[in-house]
């Protein structure tokens, strides 16, 4: 994300959370994509304003990462994208640090 999609290298707020097989549900096929049983959904929230491009730059880049370590298929890799507005985030103190 450092890379791909300008994150601060000090930006480390992340939640990890691992579902047993029946409390992920995704499907088999869509798309034209097949999903197997090791399917990830990835669920990313910025600041809006980044480009297509840039985005797609960060899902390449991510699927390629997960491919190489732990070696999940490519087509096993879902990422979702959520933008919100600079007022949207607090990173303490009850302040919005992002707006004027």
């Amino acid at each position: 994300m450092v890379d791909t999609i300008s994150i601060p290298a000090d930006d480390l707020f992340q939640v990890i959370t691992e579902h047993p097989p029946e409390g992920l549900v995704i499907a088999p096929s869509y798309l034209g994509i097949a999903h197997g049983p090791d399917a990830i959904i990835v669920q990313i929230t910025i600041r809006r304003g980044r480009t297509v491009e840039v985005k797609k730059a960060l899902y390449a880049r991510l699927t390629a990462n997960l491919a190489a370590d732990p070696g999940l298929a490519k087509n096993d890799v879902i990422i979702v994208l959520t933008e919100n507005d600079p007022a949207d985030w607090s990173f303490g103190n009850g302040e919005a640090q992002y707006s004027p």
